[in-house]
Protein backbone atom coordinates (compact mmCIF):
# COMPACT_ATOMS: atom_id res chain seq x y z
CA UNK A 1 0.00 0.00 0.00
CA UNK A 2 0.76 3.51 -0.60
CA UNK A 3 1.73 6.14 1.98
CA UNK A 4 -1.82 7.58 1.68
CA UNK A 5 -3.65 4.58 1.22
CA UNK A 6 -1.89 3.76 4.23
CA UNK A 7 -2.68 6.71 6.47
CA UNK A 8 -6.61 6.59 4.95
CA UNK A 9 -6.59 2.64 6.22
CA UNK A 10 -5.28 3.69 10.05
CA UNK A 11 -8.06 6.41 9.94
CA UNK A 12 -10.84 3.83 8.98
CA UNK A 13 -9.65 1.46 11.53
CA UNK A 14 -9.39 4.25 14.35
CA UNK A 15 -12.84 5.69 13.08
CA UNK A 16 -14.50 2.10 14.11
CA UNK A 17 -12.72 1.32 17.32
CA UNK A 18 -13.73 4.62 18.45
CA UNK A 19 -17.34 5.49 16.85
CA UNK A 20 -18.37 2.57 15.33
CA UNK A 21 -22.09 2.92 15.08
CA UNK A 22 -22.12 6.70 16.61
CA UNK A 23 -21.51 8.71 19.11
CA UNK A 24 -24.25 8.05 21.28
CA UNK A 25 -23.70 10.88 23.86
CA UNK A 26 -23.03 13.47 21.09
CA UNK A 27 -25.88 12.07 19.44
CA UNK A 28 -28.43 12.29 21.53
CA UNK A 29 -27.37 15.86 22.64
CA UNK A 30 -25.85 18.08 20.23
CA UNK A 31 -28.20 19.45 16.99
CA UNK A 32 -27.22 18.60 14.15
CA UNK A 33 -27.19 22.60 13.15
CA UNK A 34 -24.95 23.71 15.83
CA UNK A 35 -21.47 25.32 14.52
CA UNK A 36 -18.77 25.64 17.20
CA UNK A 37 -14.64 26.57 17.04
CA UNK A 38 -12.21 24.50 18.44
CA UNK A 39 -8.67 25.81 19.66
CA UNK A 40 -5.71 23.12 19.95
CA UNK A 41 -2.84 24.74 22.42
CA UNK A 42 0.32 23.29 23.43
CA UNK A 43 1.39 22.98 26.77
CA UNK A 44 4.27 21.78 27.01
CA UNK A 45 7.51 22.91 24.10
CA UNK A 46 8.12 20.59 21.64
CA UNK A 47 7.88 20.14 18.02
CA UNK A 48 4.61 19.72 16.24
CA UNK A 49 4.05 16.67 13.42
CA UNK A 50 0.59 15.06 12.42
CA UNK A 51 -1.72 18.32 11.41
CA UNK A 52 -1.96 16.97 7.88
CA UNK A 53 -3.04 13.78 9.24
CA UNK A 54 -5.68 15.23 11.90
CA UNK A 55 -6.81 17.47 9.14
CA UNK A 56 -8.10 13.67 7.39
CA UNK A 57 -10.14 13.24 10.51
CA UNK A 58 -12.26 15.82 10.22
CA UNK A 59 -12.75 15.35 6.51
CA UNK A 60 -14.50 11.86 7.09
CA UNK A 61 -17.32 13.91 9.16
CA UNK A 62 -17.53 16.95 6.97
CA UNK A 63 -16.89 18.68 4.33
CA UNK A 64 -17.41 22.38 4.81
CA UNK A 65 -15.02 23.19 7.38
CA UNK A 66 -12.70 25.79 8.58
CA UNK A 67 -9.01 24.94 9.15
CA UNK A 68 -6.82 27.59 10.36
CA UNK A 69 -3.27 26.42 11.33
CA UNK A 70 -0.91 28.53 13.07
CA UNK A 71 1.96 26.27 12.72
CA UNK A 72 2.94 23.45 10.19
CA UNK A 73 4.42 20.26 10.92
CA UNK A 74 8.14 20.46 11.46
CA UNK A 75 7.52 23.81 13.65
CA UNK A 76 8.37 24.13 17.54
CA UNK A 77 6.27 25.33 19.39
CA UNK A 78 6.27 27.09 23.23
CA UNK A 79 3.97 26.29 25.84
CA UNK A 80 0.90 28.24 25.51
CA UNK A 81 0.89 28.51 21.70
CA UNK A 82 -1.46 28.56 19.67
CA UNK A 83 -1.47 24.94 17.02
CA UNK A 84 -4.78 25.14 15.16
CA UNK A 85 -8.30 26.57 15.43
CA UNK A 86 -11.09 24.61 13.77
CA UNK A 87 -14.63 25.44 12.67
CA UNK A 88 -17.23 23.26 12.07
CA UNK A 89 -20.77 21.72 13.17
CA UNK A 90 -20.21 20.56 16.91
CA UNK A 91 -21.14 16.74 16.33
CA UNK A 92 -17.57 17.15 13.86
CA UNK A 93 -14.89 18.40 16.52
CA UNK A 94 -17.16 15.89 18.87
CA UNK A 95 -16.19 12.82 16.95
CA UNK A 96 -12.73 13.96 16.07
CA UNK A 97 -11.76 15.51 19.20
CA UNK A 98 -10.13 12.34 20.68
CA UNK A 99 -8.68 10.71 17.87
CA UNK A 100 -7.24 13.79 16.32
CA UNK A 101 -5.52 14.57 19.88
CA UNK A 102 -4.03 11.06 20.32
CA UNK A 103 -2.35 11.24 16.62
CA UNK A 104 -1.41 15.03 17.11
CA UNK A 105 -0.21 14.41 20.66
CA UNK A 106 1.80 11.28 19.57
CA UNK A 107 3.53 12.03 16.59
CA UNK A 108 4.41 15.54 18.42
CA UNK A 109 6.06 13.28 21.13
CA UNK A 110 7.95 11.77 18.40
CA UNK A 111 9.31 14.29 16.38
CA UNK A 112 10.11 16.02 19.53
CA UNK A 113 12.33 13.87 21.14
CA UNK A 114 13.58 13.39 17.50
CA UNK A 115 14.76 16.66 17.71
CA UNK A 116 16.24 16.27 20.80
CA UNK A 117 18.69 13.21 19.40
CA UNK A 118 19.42 15.45 16.43
CA UNK A 119 20.53 18.95 18.00
CA UNK A 120 23.04 16.44 19.66
CA UNK A 121 24.30 15.68 16.59
CA UNK A 122 24.50 19.27 15.35
CA UNK A 123 28.19 19.52 13.29
CA UNK A 124 28.71 16.09 12.65
CA UNK A 125 28.06 14.44 9.70
CA UNK A 126 26.03 11.72 11.89
CA UNK A 127 22.27 11.06 11.18
CA UNK A 128 19.46 9.89 13.18
CA UNK A 129 17.99 6.83 11.83
CA UNK A 130 14.46 5.54 13.26
CA UNK A 131 13.69 1.60 13.38
CA UNK A 132 11.16 -0.96 13.35
CA UNK A 133 9.87 -0.68 17.09
CA UNK A 134 6.66 1.37 16.01
CA UNK A 135 3.29 0.64 17.39
CA UNK A 136 1.41 -1.84 15.07
CA UNK A 137 -0.87 -0.21 12.71
CA UNK A 138 0.89 3.15 13.15
CA UNK A 139 4.73 3.01 11.53
CA UNK A 140 3.96 4.88 8.79
CA UNK A 141 2.67 7.77 11.20
CA UNK A 142 5.73 7.07 13.77
CA UNK A 143 7.89 7.31 10.78
CA UNK A 144 6.41 10.64 9.23
CA UNK A 145 6.75 12.02 13.06
CA UNK A 146 10.67 11.02 13.17
CA UNK A 147 11.25 13.02 9.34
CA UNK A 148 9.38 16.31 11.26
CA UNK A 149 11.71 16.12 14.23
CA UNK A 150 14.65 16.36 11.80
CA UNK A 151 15.22 12.67 12.00
CA UNK A 152 15.38 10.04 8.88
CA UNK A 153 13.99 6.71 8.03
CA UNK A 154 15.46 3.34 8.10
CA UNK A 155 13.40 0.72 5.97
CA UNK A 156 9.67 0.86 6.27
CA UNK A 157 9.04 -3.33 6.83
CA UNK A 158 11.15 -6.44 6.01
CA UNK A 159 10.22 -5.99 2.29
CA UNK A 160 12.29 -3.03 1.17
CA UNK A 161 15.70 -3.46 2.06
CA UNK A 162 17.29 -6.76 3.13
CA UNK A 163 18.57 -6.61 6.64
CA UNK A 164 20.44 -9.51 7.45
CA UNK A 165 20.86 -10.57 11.68
CA UNK A 166 22.29 -13.31 13.50
CA UNK A 167 19.44 -15.56 12.79
CA UNK A 168 20.23 -15.45 9.03
CA UNK A 169 23.38 -15.57 9.36
CA UNK A 170 23.22 -18.89 11.27
CA UNK A 171 21.27 -20.77 9.37
CA UNK A 172 23.37 -19.15 6.14
CA UNK A 173 26.38 -20.66 7.58
CA UNK A 174 27.73 -17.18 7.92
CA UNK A 175 27.81 -13.77 6.71
CA UNK A 176 29.76 -14.15 3.56
CA UNK A 177 27.30 -17.25 2.70
CA UNK A 178 24.21 -15.19 3.78
CA UNK A 179 25.18 -12.23 1.61
CA UNK A 180 25.68 -14.40 -1.14
CA UNK A 181 22.36 -16.29 -1.01
CA UNK A 182 20.29 -12.85 -0.95
CA UNK A 183 22.35 -11.43 -3.86
CA UNK A 184 21.08 -13.69 -5.96
CA UNK A 185 18.17 -12.72 -6.98
CA UNK A 186 18.45 -8.81 -5.30
CA UNK A 187 17.63 -5.72 -7.03
CA UNK A 188 20.83 -2.94 -7.36
CA UNK A 189 17.87 -0.64 -6.18
CA UNK A 190 17.20 -2.67 -2.85
CA UNK A 191 20.12 -1.86 -0.22
CA UNK A 192 21.93 -4.51 1.94
CA UNK A 193 23.12 -4.20 5.19
CA UNK A 194 24.82 -6.98 7.87
CA UNK A 195 24.51 -6.82 11.72
CA UNK A 196 28.22 -7.19 13.30
CA UNK A 197 29.51 -7.37 16.85
CA UNK A 198 32.96 -7.80 16.25
CA UNK A 199 36.06 -6.68 13.72
CA UNK A 200 35.77 -10.00 12.09
CA UNK A 201 32.62 -10.04 10.55
CA UNK A 202 33.27 -6.38 10.06
CA UNK A 203 35.69 -7.34 7.52
CA UNK A 204 33.77 -10.45 6.15
CA UNK A 205 31.21 -8.18 5.81
CA UNK A 206 32.80 -5.22 3.79
CA UNK A 207 34.57 -8.55 1.80
CA UNK A 208 30.65 -9.47 1.11
CA UNK A 209 29.58 -6.44 -0.76
CA UNK A 210 27.11 -4.85 2.04
CA UNK A 211 25.91 -1.80 1.66
CA UNK A 212 25.66 -1.26 5.00
CA UNK A 213 27.46 -2.13 7.92
CA UNK A 214 25.89 -2.08 11.54
CA UNK A 215 27.75 -2.11 14.33
CA UNK A 216 25.59 -4.15 16.99
CA UNK A 217 25.81 -2.86 20.61
CA UNK A 218 29.70 -2.29 19.94
CA UNK A 219 32.04 -0.09 21.90
CA UNK A 220 32.90 3.15 20.49
CA UNK A 221 36.57 2.04 20.35
CA UNK A 222 35.75 -0.57 18.48
CA UNK A 223 33.53 1.32 16.24
CA UNK A 224 35.97 3.75 15.58
CA UNK A 225 38.29 0.65 14.34
CA UNK A 226 35.69 -0.80 12.43
CA UNK A 227 35.26 2.53 10.66
CA UNK A 228 38.80 2.72 9.57
CA UNK A 229 38.81 -1.05 8.59
CA UNK A 230 35.61 -0.33 6.43
CA UNK A 231 37.41 3.04 4.91
CA UNK A 232 34.15 4.13 2.68
CA UNK A 233 33.78 0.43 1.10
CA UNK A 234 29.99 0.86 2.99
CA UNK A 235 28.12 3.06 4.99
CA UNK A 236 28.40 2.36 9.02
CA UNK A 237 25.70 2.74 11.38
CA UNK A 238 25.91 2.21 15.32
CA UNK A 239 23.02 0.66 17.14
CA UNK A 240 21.92 -0.41 20.45
CA UNK A 241 21.38 1.78 23.68
CA UNK A 242 22.00 4.82 21.89
CA UNK A 243 20.90 7.42 24.33
CA UNK A 244 21.70 11.21 24.21
CA UNK A 245 24.38 11.07 26.71
CA UNK A 246 26.27 8.76 24.46
CA UNK A 247 25.36 10.12 20.71
CA UNK A 248 28.61 12.63 20.35
CA UNK A 249 30.72 9.96 21.52
CA UNK A 250 29.62 7.70 19.09
CA UNK A 251 29.46 9.76 16.49
CA UNK A 252 33.10 11.31 16.75
CA UNK A 253 34.19 7.41 15.82
CA UNK A 254 32.83 8.13 12.42
CA UNK A 255 29.54 5.87 12.15
CA UNK A 256 27.07 7.67 9.36
CA UNK A 257 23.89 6.81 11.05
CA UNK A 258 22.62 6.18 14.83
CA UNK A 259 19.57 4.07 14.94
CA UNK A 260 17.62 4.38 18.20
CA UNK A 261 14.44 2.50 18.85
CA UNK A 262 13.35 4.84 21.42
CA UNK A 263 11.87 7.52 19.48
CA UNK A 264 9.06 5.64 18.98
CA UNK A 265 8.73 2.56 21.05
CA UNK A 266 9.20 4.31 24.40
CA UNK A 267 7.00 7.26 23.30
CA UNK A 268 6.01 10.33 25.68
CA UNK A 269 3.42 12.24 23.72
CA UNK A 270 3.16 16.17 23.47
CA UNK A 271 0.34 17.55 26.19
CA UNK A 272 -1.78 19.46 23.97
CA UNK A 273 -5.14 20.62 24.74
CA UNK A 274 -8.42 21.16 22.23
CA UNK A 275 -11.16 23.40 23.72
CA UNK A 276 -14.41 24.04 22.04
CA UNK A 277 -16.13 27.16 22.13
CA UNK A 278 -20.08 27.84 20.32
CA UNK A 279 -19.26 31.76 21.16
CA UNK A 280 -15.79 31.90 18.74
CA UNK A 281 -17.97 30.25 16.00
CA UNK A 282 -18.68 32.91 13.24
Amino acid sequence: MEREELIEALIDLAIEEDIASGDISTDAIIPTESRAAALMTAKADGVISGLEVIRKVYERFEEDFEWNPFVKDGDRVRKGDRILEIKAGYRTLLYGERLSLNILQRMSGIATATAAYVAELEGTHTVILDTRKTAPGMRILDKMAVRDGGGHNHRMGLYDMVMLKDNHIKIAGGIPKAVAAVKKNLPLSVKLEVETTNLDEVRQAVEAGADIIMFDNMDNETMARAVKLIAGRARTEASGNMSIPRLKDVAATGVDYISVGALTHSVTALDISMNIETDNYE
